[in-house]
């Protein structure tokens, strides 16, 4: 299928060949027939991106400021390769679409196959989207108006901010697209409506669609409202302008009277004046997206609808309104439809936004006759004998993006598959970049293609599981990335599967084990005497707690998700397994309690280690610190770019790019898989690690040390 994306990087707008992507549980795939161009998001996102390093440096100062910590922490050179590798990635356009539904996804209520539907979906043949994010258009509403659905209820939810009533004045600042759905709806409400634009055009439709109006090139705003007002003010400001400047949120205030309520959702400067606001008591609100809902995971992706007596107005409930207002003629689109181009001619549309200022609502066109395709050939290069590892890379992602594909590139693997269900145009990007042979979203296929022996899992933690036990009963060899499960029954299903597949090659993602100054610490501490004392110091970094990490079903929280990692490492150090674990966290005046803890650990040969874990400090702070205490002696790795000895005689320091043994862990895995030799990693060591993690996140809620063979009997049994 073909879908837009705009590079970051290079500014090229692209209609990219991809695959269809799949649909997942609670999803619809929609065979698009229309979707509406946003002149307004859309064409600031095409010259941001056509900009210079300068440029988006200057746009973004949030991210100029943790690109600095990140060079602090990680050096020049990471960080630089991390920020090019950021911005060379596909970025699809486009989130009003209308459709008819070819295939729903389990536990999907009220869509049907043939319903035509509207959606936040993109500018692409073929769209999945959560059944909480489209809606179903009524018999009568032309599909080319519903693509106007999405947009719309923007606006709309920027009414139910602002709570008209019948009489009200209220001015819109800012005409585009949203602003005259704006005016059509407050008009709807029973309210007065003052436009301001400075484009002749715009307020010409909004004239026709009962509105004063008032272009600040030729009369000042303020002294229209005034004039307009009888001297009262308005009783509102709805924003939808894009601009830099803080004299719209200015002009706004002085245009309100006392009490007045100011409703952004365009973008502007707010720099804004606290007299403005203090001598009137105004109210200032910023309007989010389409409704209640929008960025809740649980809304969107899981299908967890909000119960109408407490939230009346949802995305999907918005969505819904507006179609009905459509059906009954209260909203009229046709005046704001100034263009039409079938979807081949994208480039032409995206120019004419750039260049005509006239422009409103474009419309792209769909052929209806465009096959479903779930692989996509990037190369043609032939399976060579000489390649024993021919591998599937499960999973498109940012780690699959920025680390995996790097570093499996470099490995002897002959990489046939990447596979994404819904993220083809990163798998295609991935694919071109890394020369993959295919990009797919059909994963099914890739497990069942008998010249593919190795699988690559890197999707989201919730899917590690099943992923591996269907990877390992089609015989492939697998690699899963940390966690390998989330809970006790699917690490058993793990062990149980793995018991009749033990030929073939299993590790989970420890790189850690394989860089380079864990090595060299290996090799000073060996022959020590007594048992090794290790601290495991991470710096992790806040993530809000509505992320998907911490979301126990998806994400399994950071502890699982993360620090399993430096258990495992303390492990491999000293040579053991974990027996036993103690772990406390906070337990009051935080909003994630797991995510600030201190894991007390004992090995089997009477090692102790401790990892502290946490989310409340500074990100110029390096990350990761690991202290080695041994026979007097001390071994100290700071972020993987310095290991520093205190009282080891031959070695002192030795210091150099971040490390963390990535390229090594692959290439390693792969030679293996070559040669015929055992697992990298006992299986056994990769279980404890996993049941360590759990241990941890059980002692810290529950205020016990937990022995792990005892509170894991049944699992230790199964290991053969």
């Amino acid at each position: 299928m073909r879908q837009i994306l705009q590079n970051l990087k290079t500014g090229n707008t692209e209609l990219a060949d991809i695959a269809t992507p799949s649909v997942g549980n609670g999803q619809i795939l929609i065979k698009t027939q229309y979707s509406l161009i946003s002149a307004g998001t859309e064409k600031m996102l095409v010259e941001f991106s056509k900009g210079g390093y300068l440029a988006k440096a200057k746009a973004q100062p949030d991210k100029v400021k943790q690109v600095l910590d990140k060079i602090r922490t990680d050096g020049l050179l990471p960080t630089l390769d991390t920020v090019f590798k950021r911005l060379d990635e596909p970025l699809p356009l486009g989130y009003c679409n209308v459709g008819r539904v070819i295939e729903v996804g389990q536990n999907v209520m009220g869509i049907a196959i043939g319903d035509m539907v509207v959606s936040n979906g993109p500018h692409a043949e073929y769209v999945t989207v959560p059944q909480n994010l489209c809606a179903k258009v009524p018999v009568g509403v032309d599909p080319e108006e519903a693509a106007f659905t999405v947009l719309s209820s923007i606006a709309l939810q920027g009414i139910r901010l602002a709570e008209p009533t019948i009489g009200e004045k209220f001015v819109v600042y800012g005409v585009g697209l949203i602003g005259l759905v704006l005016v059509q709806l407050l008009k709807a409400n029973g309210c007065e409506v003052l436009a301001i634009d400075i484009s002749k055009e715009r307020l010409k439709i909004a004239e026709s669609f009962g509105a004063e109006t008032c272009n600040p090139g030729s009369i000042n705003p303020i002294d229209k409202v005034n004039a307009w007002t009888s001297g009262m003010g308005a009783d509102g400001v709805i924003i939808t302008a894009s601009a830099k400047t803080d004299e719209i949120i200015h002009q706004s205030a002085e245009m309100c009277r006392k009490k007045g309520r100011i409703i952004l959702v365009g973008v502007i400067g707010l720099n804004l004046r606290r007299s403005d606001f203090y001598e009137k008591e105004l109210t200032f609100q910023v309007s989010c997206s389409y409704g209640p809902g929008r960025y809740d995971d649980a809304y969107e992706l899981k299908g967890r609808d909000y119960p109408v007596g407490h939230v009346r107005w949802t995305e999907k409930r918005n969505f819904e309104t507006i179609l009905g207002l459509l059906n009954t003629g209260q909203l009229n689109i046709e005046p704001l439809i100034t263009h039409r181009f079938k979807l081949e001619e994208a480039s032409q549309a995206y120019h004419k936004i750039s260049t005509d200022s006239s422009v409103l609502g474009v419309i792209l066109e769909y052929d209806e006759n465009q096959p479903v395709t779930k692989h996509i050939k990037i190369s043609h290069s032939n399976l060579k004998s000489e390649k024993k590892c021919v591998a599937a890379l499960i999973g498109a992602g940012n780690f699959s993006k920025m680390t995996l594909a790097p570093a499996l590139v470099k490995t002897n693997a002959q990489l046939k598959y990447i596979s994404d269900l819904s993220n083809s145009p990163s798998a295609a990007h991935i694919a071109k970049k890394y020369k993959f042979d295919i990009a797919t979203s059909d994963t099914d296929s890739v497990l069942n293609d008998s010249s593919v022996n190795t699988v690559f899992i890197a999707t989201g933690h919730n899917s590690h599981a099943k992923l591996v036990c269907d990877s390992m009963q089609a015989g492939k060899h697998v690699f899963v990335e940390k966690p390998l499960a989330l809970t006790v029954d699917q690490l058993a299903q793990i062990i149980k599967t793995y018991n009749n597949y033990s030929d073939q090659h299993f590790m989970i993602g420890f790189n850690r084990r394989f860089s380079p100054d864990i090595m060299k610490a290996k090799e000073l501490l060996s022959g020590h005497g007594e048992p090794l004392s290790m601290i495991y110091l991470c710096n992790a970094g806040y993530i809000p707690s509505k992320v998907w990490v911490h979301d126990p079903e998806r994400g399994g929280g950071r502890i699982i998700g993360e620090a399993c990692h430096f258990i495992d490492l303390m492990g491999f150090i000293c040579d053991s397994e974990p027996v036993s674990v103690a772990a406390f966290c906070f337990d009051r005046n935080t909003d994630i309690k797991e995510d600030k803890m201190s894991i007390n650990i004992k090995y089997s040969n009477g090692c102790i280690g401790t990892v502290h874990y946490f989310a409340n400090g500074q990100k110029s702070y390096p990350k990761e610190t690991i202290r080695i205490f041994s026979d007097g002696r001390i071994l100290e790795i700071n972020n993987f770019r310095m290991l520093q000895s205190y009282g080891f005689s031959r070695f002192r320091k030795s210091k150099h790019k971040m490390d963390k043994g990535h390229i090594n862990q692959f290439v390693q895995f792969v030679n293996n898989i070559e040669k015929g030799n055992r697992n990298l990693i006992p299986f056994s060591q990769l279980i404890s690690v996993t049941l360590a993690s759990f241990a941890a996140m059980t002692s810290a809620m529950e205020n016990r040390t937990i022995n792990l063979h005892e509170e894991y009997s049944e699992i230790y049994q199964l290991l053969k």
